[in-house]
């Protein structure tokens, strides 16, 4: 018997590409192929690479090198770049990175396992020409689904795994395959986004908004709690506009209350929540629902209204603030956490001032701040008043100075409260886990006092008793352990 073809994926970047590796992962599973854990083991090294913003994409540039350097070396033979990076470059990326054997679109997933083989085998498979992704659907999201089967939609692949692959889901099997054992998981709710915010070139790359119908939603999430998974984060470019091309913009509402039912499933998260999308049913149901999160990732970016008007957006500091006070008002502890953009073009002081101001009153659980980059293709790029990158530096040290004081000073007003955590690491340095303030590898996470007899999947109740920066320490409430025993089983 020959011995059978293996692959890495090598992901990059954020929770939707985690997914899409799945997605690979699945398709390339049921093909045949082994999928290993590290590059050195893989005939194929597959790079899901981001393509977001400057930082992104040298990581990006830094893993292919870095695979490229095992072949000869090992069992290595080939890499290959997928992603956003690959997507929204093409042939520049390959002619740019002769180390990649092989760059490849999203049009290429549903064939991943033939292209692999082509490159393994010395053959040539030609890099896609990029596209203007926002153009491959109608204009009105409402026809866009009639057109969705004919367009590469990462991540909202099929239920038609071949029988054998995820024996233990039956029908239900996604076209996925889980590349760790993580208590929890994202499940993609929509693609791309029809919102033209002026620094973002993600719909160029990513396509114009469509939803996931809501039936395969349910059913991938029916999946991971089956192989064990405890909480699920929904992520899209926009998961407020879910459903809108569906017929019903409340339709994630309804969702949310299903996806809370669904037998073995301790929390559902929601991401990327736009704050002028925000309507009352929404936060309604995510401040009040069982096993949905209050938490509230809300792309603010800025907060002085020249700045956001500029930036192709909405709102200002005070509206910002009202939105926060309802959603507190309605879930005194829920979680919030936003990004920044600092040192855009036209940025005054009094407008770094103004955006200080809000972060001063906003109370956020988590802040990410950026320095303002041109980017390819972005109506940005093309503006007056940039700013000189030392300015730009200099603002981005002043505002990251601040969040970390404010998000410090948000954990603290945190001791005493209780929190659920989920325990994701039980090892020699302690145990850890996320309350449902906190998302995955960007909130902080909860140190547990007392391990007792814990495991990888518990929910656990919690006294928040000290902080260490962002992150908590707490101690079990007694009974939590045998709740929490319940829970994991």
């Amino acid at each position: 018997m020959p011995e059978r073809r293996t692959v890495a994926l090598v992901t990059l970047g954020c929770a939707r590409n985690e997914v899409d590796s799945e997605e690979l992962a699945g398709r390339l599973e049921a093909d045949g192929w082994q999928l290993v854990e590290d590059a050195e083991d893989a005939d194929v090294a597959v790079v899901n690479t981001c393509g977001f913003v400057d930082a992104a994409k040298k990581d990006s540039v830094d893993a292919l090198l870095e695979a490229n350097d095992l072949k000869g070396h090992g069992r290595t033979q080939a890499v290959v770049a997928v992603g956003c990076m690959a997507e929204r470059y093409g042939k520049e990326l390959a002619d740019a990175l002769p180390e990649a054997d092989g760059v490849l679109g999203f049009d290429d997933y549903s064939d991943i396992s033939d292209r692999l083989q082509t490159i393994l085998n010395g053959g040539i498979h030609a890099s896609h020409t990029p596209r203007d992704r926002r153009k491959l659907l109608p204009i009105s999201p409402a026809e866009r689904q009639e057109s969705a089967a004919s367009v590469a939609l990462p991540g909202h692949g099929p239920n038609d795994l071949p029988e054998g692959v995820a024996p233990a889901s039956g029908p239900r099997a996604p076209l996925r395959r889980r590349l760790d054992g993580a208590p929890v998981a994202s499940v993609k709710l929509a693609s791309g986004c029809d919102r033209r915010c002026s620094f973002c070139a993600i719909p160029s790359f990513r396509g114009s908004f469509i939803s996931r119908r809501p039936s395969d939603v349910l059913n991938e999430t029916r999946w991971l709690a089956e192989q064990g998974v405890k909480e699920i984060m929904l992520v899209s470019e926009n998961n407020t506009s879910y459903g809108k091309d569906l017929g019903d913009i409340r339709l994630l509402e309804s969702l949310l209350r299903e996806l809370a039912e669904v037998d073995g499933l301790e929390r559902v998260r929601v991401s990327y929540l736009q704050p002028a999308e925000m309507r009352p049913g929404l936060i309604d149901v995510l401040t009040s629902t069982p096993k949905i999160a209050p938490y509230f990732d809300l792309s603010f970016q800025h907060s002085a209204p020249g700045v956001l008007r500029a930036m192709r957006r909405f709102g200002d500091t005070d509206r910002f603030l009202e939105l926060l006070d309802t959603i507190r008002g309605k879930a005194p502890q829920a979680g919030v956490r936003s990004n920044f953009i600092v040192g855009f073009p036209g940025e005054s002081e009094a407008d770094l001032a103004e955006l200080e101001r809000f972060l001063n009153g906003a109370r956020l659980d988590a802040i990410g701040v950026f320095g303002y980059s041109d980017e390819d293709g972005t109506e940005a790029a093309t503006y007056d008043g940039k700013l000189d990158v030392d300015v730009v530096a200099e603002r981005l040290a002043r505002v990251s100075r601040l969040a970390e004081e404010l998000v410090s000073q948000r954990a603290e007003e945190r001791v005493g409260e209780t929190v659920h955590v989920l325990v994701e690491s039980v090892d020699e340095e302690g145990v850890y886990g996320r309350g449902e303030h906190q998302a995955p590898e960007t909130d902080g996470q909860v140190l547990l006092t007392s391990g007792g007899n814990l495991s990888v999947g518990r929910m656990v109740e919690a006294k928040v008793v000290g902080t260490e920066g962002v992150d908590l320490v707490a101690e079990p409430l007694p009974g939590s352990f045998g709740c929490s025993e319940e829970a994991g089983r």
